[in-house]
């Protein structure tokens, strides 16, 4: 543990800090542009409501694409698996370790 080992560990140590920060501040930024939206989603149904099929993860990630916010798929949480039935659901996207947002989705049938 030289004085420049030290030196150079409390350096990386800011850098990664001051990464975090960056990183926390774009993820609500992002929360705050998913939470503005109201997604809507069409698909075949039966009379009650059942869909023919499911929305999923990749589904519900290219509507919030083509609402114009950035997001993987791999950062949406749906719970319950995928969703089978029409109505309004809210989903979770997990942007960052401390950061979640609330997506309104709404499944309408054809």
């Amino acid at each position: 543990a030289t004085p420049e080992k030290l030196a150079e560990v409390e350096q990386r140590r800011a850098e990664l800090e001051a990464k975090a920060g960056e990183d926390l501040s774009l993820a609500e930024k992002r929360r705050d542009s998913i939470e503005e939206l109201a997604i809507s989603i069409t698909r075949k149904a039966g009379e009650e409501g059942k869909l023919f099929g499911s929305v999923g993860t990749p589904d519900i990630a290219e509507a919030v694409i083509e609402a114009g916010v950035p997001v993987e798929k791999s950062e949406i949480r749906l719970s319950n698996g995928a969703l089978r039935h029409t109505g309004d659901f809210d989903i979770d996207v997990q942007l960052h370790t401390d950061v979640v947002a609330k997506l309104k989705l709404s499944i309408v049938a054809e």
